[in-house]
């Protein structure tokens, strides 16, 4: 059973291999020019989706193929070229070509999981008894795409992290002339609207102590976002420790949600040569 399906898996290795800088299969400059071959790029991906979608160790899902160390190795070595962010960047732009981002509708909402190993990016969560848990201030456009996070430690209030948040606008190009950005309650306070004021943006805020149903606003995308994310049980029990590797691991999870809704909602609209037979 592949842990994404084919039609998915394909474009994002395809885009993936286009980034990878061109590599010998044996070193150069080895004594003896005999050592064994470099293990194969696509080999590693493949195992990096499975640990990112099953939640496993790296021991539990290496095998005669690639070893751990292996995965772990070329997990940083593509972490420090960059490759994730740029990723999910150019699934940000096709995305925004082909279907268009909305833009002028933003969300932000703060989601807590577990982080047992602790790590930099952990506190005590007041949700689970003061063990380690991490916070991810995320950021969607009016349909759901992710955008962008702020990660922190469990303990903290949604409302300090909304300004860091919503500086990751700065790095989507041209903005519409006027946003406006979905709020729940836990952002109900005078320092969270300066902090709009300041970036002139208009904020939908939901009022304390006033009940109303989470359909009523467009908040919704990003509480389904944050459920897409935790399908990927590396994300909702976070065992590592680094937060590039939680980023890195974050920008994958993302580019995989931005090209399934782009493939999704291409299906009806356009037509290519590897378009699945039936709509996804």
């Amino acid at each position: 059973m592949p842990v994404l399906p084919f039609w998915l898996t394909e474009p994002l290795w395809d885009q993936f291999a286009a980034l990878l800088p061109q590599r010998p299969q044996f070193d150069p400059a080895h004594p003896l020019g005999c050592h064994r071959r470099r293990i194969s790029d696509r080999i590693v991906f493949d195992k990096l989706l499975q640990v990112l979608r099953f939640g496993c160790s790296y021991e539990a899902i290496a095998d005669s193929t690639c070893s751990a160390a292996t995965i772990r190795g070329r997990r940083d070595e593509w972490i420090g070229l960059g490759l994730f962010a740029r990723l999910k960047q150019i699934a940000l732009q096709a995305y925004d070509r082909v279907v268009g981002l909305v833009l002028d509708q933003i969300a932000v909402d703060g989601a807590i999981t577990k982080a047992p190993g602790g790590g930099e990016a952990a506190g005590r969560s007041p949700v689970d008894r003061g063990k380690q848990g991490m916070k991810r201030s995320g950021m969607t456009d009016g349909y759901g795409i992710p955008l962008g996070r702020v990660l922190a430690g469990a303990n903290r209030h949604d409302s300090p992290l909304l300004a860091p948040t919503l500086d990751l606008l700065e790095g989507l190009g041209p903005l519409p002339d006027e946003i406006t950005v979905h709020l729940d309650a836990g952002y109900d306070s005078d320092k969270s609207r300066a902090v709009l004021d300041e970036r002139k943006l208009c904020g939908q805020i939901a009022r304390k102590g006033t009940k109303a149903p989470v359909q009523a606003t467009r908040r919704w995308h990003v509480e389904r976002t944050h459920a897409w994310q935790n399908a990927f049980h590396r994300l909702a029990r976070c065992y590592e420790r680094r937060t590039s590797v939680i980023e890195a691991f974050f920008d994958l999870a993302d580019t995989v949600i931005t090209v399934r809704s782009l493939i999704r909602r291409a299906w009806t609209t356009h037509r290519w040569d590897t378009r699945p037979r039936r709509r996804p």
